[in-house]
């Protein structure tokens, strides 16, 4: 039995590896056909510009979003039941950005000047300035990640082995790090309660910033005055909601399933309340798309409900009622409702929740470009390009799973080479 079961869990992590590989080889092709060919193999049209890229863009951002706030709950809220995931959440929401721009990067026309949003962008422009609040985003993020991890490197950093030396690198100890005799750990003049304030303040800065462009980006919706669909005041908080959503499940999913010690009380506690934490919002968000649909529905004025008709019943309603209602809402309330202390159950709601998001992003991307914005205009001319019709091509597919396998990559490198899950005391009595 013993050997039976040390095989499988040989095999398992084979058959992943084996997975990834070949899911990072079949998006590679997607994407040389980007490169090569720009959008000519996409599904879009002259009607429709933005698409499963956009939709995953957004979805990724609000991933990041949602692991970065709440390890706000750790670090300047001093929630100390979730003091061992603070620096796992920072972590998972900078891969989760690294993806996102990644995402909307292959979604340009011109991929090579990103850059002029620095050199020219507007400042009365929404997508200006979340751009920008993205690029400060990301600098705290990774300033507090340091900070975060710094005395852990420092504890490492004498190890034996490939750990050891990549924590003397990352403090940059290059001559520590490949000497043929380790070092002695830590550093005398260090300070931990330093590092700790250092890290409260960032992420108490980050908190309003964090708010800002994901709030930016519900707003770069609701700001369209002439797609009725998405001229809605409520998108902004909507997608606060749904970050913390989905990146409370993506983070409640990691910790179920992959923390190193997952046997003990406390882990089992640390899931239990990461559980009851994503209800809550889950709660809250189908209370909110409650809200918007209907009174859309109710006020019936044809530029906002014709698309969300569309969204309930048009050419793909499964995309609502079976990923968006069925899996990523009812199935998940009832396992964290009946099993709210079983760590595998609690880990597979949580993983529903935050997958099929996707879902729910596509509900609000696709459907606003749809429905012709004067009657008739889908009739004047006809052509195979300008059709309100859309559905992701192969090559998008592709190039999603590319962005999805490169982000899985980066998580574990740094889930196997950081001190993540270990380490001193965090948050202070």
């Amino acid at each position: 039995m013993r050997v039976a079961g040390a095989r499988r869990q040989t095999m398992v992590p084979m058959v992943l590896a084996l997975l990834w590989v070949v899911a990072l080889a079949a998006g590679a092709v997607g994407v040389v056909q980007r490169l090569m060919t720009g959008h000519e193999l996409s599904g879009y049209t002259s009607t429709i510009p933005w698409g499963l890229w956009v939709a995953a863009y957004v979805y990724l951002i609000g991933l990041s979003a949602g692991a970065f706030l709440l390890s706000t709950l750790i670090y300047v809220f001093g929630v100390r039941r979730l003091e061992p995931v603070g620096k796992l959440a920072l972590f998972t929401a900078l891969v989760c950005l690294l993806a996102a721009l990644l995402a909307i990067w292959m979604d340009l026309g011109h991929m090579g000047r990103f850059y002029e949003v620095y050199t020219r962008g507007n400042p009365r422009s929404m997508m200006a300035w979340m751009v920008w609040l993205y690029t400060a985003y990301s600098v705290l993020l990774v300033a507090e990640l340091w900070f975060a991890l710094r005395g852990d490197l420092l504890a490492r950093s004498a190890q034996p082995g490939f750990r050891g030396r990549l924590a003397a690198s990352l403090l940059g100890r290059f001559g520590e790090a490949f000497a043929p005799s380790r070092g002695t750990a830590g550093d005398p003049d260090y300070d931990a309660t330093a590092d700790l304030r250092v890290v409260r303040v960032l992420g108490a800065v980050g908190v309003p910033l964090a708010i800002a462009f994901h709030g930016g980006v519900g707003a770069l919706f609701g700001v369209v005055g002439a797609r009725g669909f998405w001229n809605a005041p409520l998108y902004p908080l909507m997608f606060l909601v749904g970050a913390l959503v989905s990146g409370g499940g993506l983070l409640t999913f990691i910790v179920a399933f992959f923390w190193p010690e997952r046997d003990g009380e406390r882990h089992r506690d640390v899931v239990s309340l990461l559980g009851r934490i994503t209800l809550g919002l889950l709660a809250l968000y189908a209370l909110m798309v409650w809200a918007e649909y209907s009174i859309t529905l109710y006020a019936a004025i044809p530029a906002s409900s014709r698309p969300l008709y569309q969204v309930l019943g048009g050419p793909y309603p499964w995309v609502f009622w079976v990923f968006q209602v069925l899996l990523g809402t009812l199935v998940p309330a009832v396992i964290l409702l009946a099993r709210p202390r079983s760590v595998g159950w609690v880990g597979t709601a949580a993983f529903l929740v935050a997958a099929s998001f996707l879902a729910t992003r596509l509900n609000i991307v696709i459907p606003g470009l749809v429905e012709p914005q004067l009657p008739g205009l889908d009739r004047a001319y006809i052509d195979s390009r300008l059709t309100y019709q859309y559905f992701p091509s192969v090559m998008e597919w592709l190039v999603l799973i590319f962005v999805a396998a490169v982000a899985t990559g980066l998580f574990y490198a740094g889930f196997r080479g950081l001190p993540l899950v270990v380490g001193r005391k965090e948050v202070s009595s």
